[in-house]
C-alpha cells in the first residue's frame, strides 16, 4: 500500500478512473470531502460500488472513511460499506481505547448484518485504519492501536493535529515529531503506519520529501489527493534494487548461520542480528508483492 488515494463518495466520475489508476489503495470518503446534504446519497453510491462485480474483482486495498463516531451518519455508513470485498473503515478522530472497541463491535454487527463474519469478532475481516489527528489521539497513539485486534494501522493526519493549535504545516521539526511519535506508536501495537496527506499538488518536490521522511521512518506508504502524486508515491515507498540485492544475502545468510548455530555475523561489511534479519525478510516480502523478486 505505497500509495492510497482519496476518491470522495460524492463523485461518481471520478471511481473507475480510481480503480484504473496506478495506486495500490483506494480511500472513498463519506465524511470531508462530502457535503451534509450529500452525505445520503454518496453514501448509496459507495454501497454500490463496493458490490459491483467489477470492483470485487480488483486487487486493490479498498477503504473507506467513514463519519465519526459521535455523528449521526457513522452506523448508518457501516451498515452500507461494511460489506465483502471491502478491507478496511478509516475511521477518523478517534480519542480513547473505548472509542476504537466500540467502532470494532460496530464493524461486527454490520459484517453480520451483511452476510459475513463469525459473529465473533473475527480478525481478518474488515480492519480499522486509524486516525492520528488530534493532540490526545497522539497522546495515547499506542494505546489506540492496540485496543482491538481489527487495528491494522495508524494513519497521521498532519491538517487535524496542526492547524487548530497554529503549528506550521511545513514545520519539518513538527513533522518529524509527529510522525515519530506515530511511528513508534505503531510499531508497539505491531501496526502499521501511513502517511498523511500533502495538499499543495503543484508541489511535487514537497511530496517527494515528506514522502523520503516517512518512509525513513518506516512507514507503510503515503495519502494522495491526486492521481498525479500516485507515481511518486509509488517511486519513494519502493524498495531500491539496492535495499533488496541486500535484504536477499542478509536472509541467505541468516539461514546459514541459523543452521550453523551462529548468532551474529557480518554482510556487506555490517554486523547482522535478529533486528537486521526481520527489517531484512520485510522487504524480501515486500519485493515479492510487487513482482520484484521471483517468488
Amino acid at each position: 500500500m505505497r500509495s492510497k488515494l482519496f476518491v470522495p463518495g460524492s463523485r461518481p466520475e471520478f471511481f473507475a478512473k480510481a480503480l484504473a489508476s496506478d495506486a495500490d489503495a483506494l480511500s472513498f470518503d463519506l465524511e470531508d470531502a462530502v457535503a451534509e446534504e450529500k452525505k445520503g446519497e454518496a453514501r448509496a453510491l459507495l454501497s454500490g460500488l463496493l458490490r459491483a462485480a467489477e470492483t470485487r474483482a480488483s486487487t486493490k486495498t479498498l477503504i473507506v472513511r467513514v463519519n465519526g463516531l459521535d455523528t449521526p451518519h457513522f452506523e448508518a455508513d457501516l451498515a452500507a460499506v461494511v460489506v465483502p470485498g471491502l478491507h478496511l473503515v478509516n475511521l477518523p478522530k478517534p480519542e480513547s481505547a473505548d472509542d476504537v472497541r466500540r467502532a470494532a463491535a460496530a464493524i461486527e454487527q454490520a459484517e453480520r448484518a451483511n452476510g459475513f463474519g463469525d459473529g465473533q469478532g473475527t480478525v481478518g475481516k474488515v480492519g480499522l485504519l486509524l486516525n492520528i489527528e488530534t493532540p490526545r489521539a497522539l497522546r495515547l497513539a499506542a494505546e489506540l492501536a492496540g485496543a482491538h485486534p481489527r487495528v491494522a494501522g495508524l494513519q497521521l493526519g498532519l491538517g487535524d493535529l496542526f492547524e487548530p493549535a497554529g503549528v506550521h504545516r511545513r514545520n519539518t521539526a513538527a513533522i518529524a515529531s509527529a510522525m515519530f511519535a506515530v511511528r513508534m506508536a505503531a510499531a508497539e501495537a505491531n501496526v502499521y503506519a501511513y502517511d498523511t496527506v500533502f495538499a499543495n499538488i503543484r508541489d511535487t518536490e514537497g511530496f517527494r520529501a515528506e514522502a523520503e521522511m516517512s518512509r525513513q521512518m518506516g512507514f507503510l506508504g503515503k495519502s494522495c489527493i491526486h492521481p498525479s502524486q500516485i507515481a511518486l508515491a509509488n517511486e519513494v515507498y519502493r524498495p531500491s534494487d539496492e535495499e533488496i540485492a541486500h535484504a536477499l544475502r542478509v536472509v541467505a545468510a541468516a539461514e546459514e548461520a541459523d543452521a550453523k548455530g551462529v548468532g551474529a555475523y557480518v554482510v556487506d561489511g555490517k554486523m547482522i542480528d535478529p533486528p537486521f534479519v526481520r527489517r531484512a525478510q520485510a522487504i524480501v516480502e515486500i519485493g515479492r508483492r510487487l513482482g520484484l523478486i521471483p517468488a
